[in-house]
């Protein structure tokens, strides 16, 4: 019997550069191991179109995301009004499989309830009312947090449209308790999906601590600005690695020989980076979704030091070595360095990283479409 599924996203989902995409990406390509027939629906804004999709997609449709002002007028949150296409609507007419909608940001077919006789599957990449809330506190730009904040609001109310959806799929544990307090039993956690099939087994010694991340996002600047802060008197090396084109960044980098920022282009680069760090410094201000880095920096390198932000509702505290504040952070950085990264660790992580097998989750998926 063959096996089909609709799935609409936010953004294009590749390259997985992201923690959205990379979740969507890797789940594509688990389905399509599984044999489904994927009927991929793309907003576009930015990301140009990829030929790589084709190869795990039996279609590929894209459209454009609305982005005039007038979109954010109203009461539905302009992530949500933007992504509306009746193109969209004809497709999935065209072809009768359940559909899974990626993000709260592409649900507006839930809202004007087009296909109660589908079963329709939610993803949800974060609580997103409490995660613009966020923005807005840590927002300096006026008219930015003006807009964070009443999107929060509008999210806050519009989030009730998931009661017209069959499942609830959050990405992580927190965010599942949640979302069960209100919608009770169409509530499963999935695990993320991501790009390792395997733990990547290295040896004692990495060489400096490195922080990664889209240093576009504001957490992630301030994240990379606090670390430079607690790495400017350490004997040790930090590498900073990621996408930024901020000067104010680069300067502050360049006033430190321990430290460097490398630009990273592709997954092999990332992957090299990781194989070669000793410590991975991961740092959040707010605690929404999964950090995908946590899990790749897991599978991929050797000490991981993060703080509860980055860690809640992961599953994978004990793997990692809490530190909260700058003080923790300099003290388990110049604990960790001269630590050699040890077989028993190693065997610790497999046996916990169990629960994040992209194939293992595909079959929870297959069995709720």
């Amino acid at each position: 019997m063959n096996k089909k599924v609709h799935i609409i996203c936010f953004d294009v989902p590749f390259p997985a550069t992201y923690g959205g995409v990379i979740d969507v990406f890797y789940k594509i390509q688990a389905l399509s191991k599984k044999g489904v027939e994927i009927y991929l629906h793309v907003f576009q804004y930015g990301r140009p179109e990829q030929v790589v999709l084709k190869e795990y997609c039996t279609e590929v449709h894209y459209y454009k995301r609305k982005t005039s002002l007038f979109q954010a007028l109203g009461p539905i949150p302009y992530v949500v009004s933007s992504r509306s296409d009746e193109q969209l609507v004809k497709n999935l007419k065209r072809i009768d499989a359940p559909i899974l909608i990626e993000g709260l940001h592409s649900s507006l077919i839930l809202r004007k309830k087009l296909f109660k006789e589908r079963k329709i599957l939610v993803r949800t990449h974060n609580i997103e009312h409490q995660y613009y809330k966020h923005l807005a506190v840590h927002e300096n730009n006026l008219f930015k947090k003006i807009y964070y904040r009443a999107a929060s609001v509008k999210l806050k109310y519009y989030e009730n449209v998931l009661k017209h959806c069959d499942q609830i799929l959050p990405i992580s544990k927190h965010e599942a308790f949640h979302f069960k307090k209100k919608y009770g039993e169409k509530v499963t956690f999935l695990p993320a999906f991501h790009p390792n099939n395997q733990l990547h087994e290295l040896s004692k010694k990495g060489y400096f601590a490195l922080y990664h991340g889209n240093l576009n996002v504001t957490d992630n600047m301030k994240a990379a600005l606090f670390l430079i802060d607690c790495f400017k008197t350490m004997p040790y090396p930090l590498v900073i690695a990621g996408q930024s084109g901020d000067k104010n960044l680069l300067s502050k980098i360049d006033q430190y020989k321990n430290m460097s920022f490398i630009s990273i282009s592709d997954d092999n680069q990332l992957q090299e980076l990781f194989h070669r760090a000793h410590v991975n410094v991961l740092y959040a201000f707010n605690n929404s979704g999964v950090k995908l880095k946590l899990i790749n920096s897991l599978f991929q390198s050797r000490y991981v030091i993060a703080n509860k932000q980055v860690i809640q509702g992961s599953g994978l505290d004990s793997l990692c070595i809490i530190a909260n504040d700058k003080k923790e952070i300099m003290h388990q950085v110049l604990k960790t360095m001269d630590k050699d990264f040890s077989k028993e660790e190693i065997n610790r992580r497999k046996e916990i990283l169990r629960e994040y097998s992209n194939e293992d989750n595909a079959k929870i998926l297959l069995n709720l479409l």
